[in-house]
């Protein structure tokens, strides 16, 4: 299983948000490119960015960031936020990003997330973000829901040449208070894509809650800015 850190840039600076909640954000650092070579030192392989900016609207705005950190260190990217026309997913892509996670657009028009699927070129390189609410998934910043289950979506992508699927319980996320193993055991079942968990990482433990149950990642953010999640021991936890 991969850890991937989380780098989530709001105005170009480090942040975590509480719930996806934009007026609660705590600033971590100022220069993401420094945060990226402290995470390439513990010896991680991938690294989770989010352009915040862009998610809320749609507009990619922390570029400049994101470009900082593929120079900085030669660690995979994932990239979300803002992915929602074909011309900002293969700018990101143009970038040096590994693989860009596409949510409100896939969600609001899936009949044109699949017609991506179908470019060759893509294959692996997308990922799928479902991120949750109380059970309903959330769009556009988390700020609108929609009436469709995570579960629905995940078993609608099996087969496909998805990189992964992103599945973030809103509710838990930046909180530390533990990731929502059930909800997430569920997606895991429902599909044969890569499922990578998010939201509620706060102890080793979760970590390896999130392997027990089948993920193929974790995504370790307020935890490890924190100081509650050590990535070498987790590292080799799950090694």
């Amino acid at each position: 299983m991969e850890i991937l850190p989380a780098i989530d840039l709001l105005d170009g600076k480090v942040v975590r948000l509480e719930r996806g909640d934009y007026d609660r954000r705590t600033t971590y650092s100022l220069d993401p490119a420094a945060v990226a070579h402290r995470l390439a030192d513990a010896g991680v392989r991938w690294v989770h960015v989010v352009d915040l900016d862009a998610a809320r609207t749609g507009r990619p705005t922390n570029t400049a960031a994101v470009a900082d950190i593929r120079q900085a260190v030669d660690l995979r990217i994932e990239l979300g936020g803002g992915a929602r026309d074909v011309a900002t997913i293969d700018a990101m892509l143009a970038m040096g990003v590994d693989r860009v996670v596409v949510g409100s657009a896939a969600l609001r028009d899936w009949e044109w997330f699949e017609g991506l699927l179908d470019r060759g070129d893509l294959a692996g390189r997308l990922a799928l973000g479902l991120d949750c609410r109380s059970g309903r998934l959330a769009v556009e910043g988390w700020t609108k829901e929609l009436p469709a289950t995570p579960v629905e979506l995940a078993r609608r992508v099996k087969g496909l040449p998805l990189g992964a699927i992103v599945y973030t319980d809103i509710t838990r996320d930046g909180m530390m208070g533990g990731v929502n193993v059930e909800a997430t055991a569920e997606v895991v079942a429902a599909t044969d894509v890569a499922v990578i968990a998010s939201g509620g990482v706060g102890s080793l433990d979760d970590v390896l809650a999130c392997k027990r149950i089948g993920c193929a990642g974790v995504i370790v953010g307020k935890a490890w800015y924190e100081g509650k999640v050590d990535l070498c021991e987790a590292l080799a936890a799950v090694k």
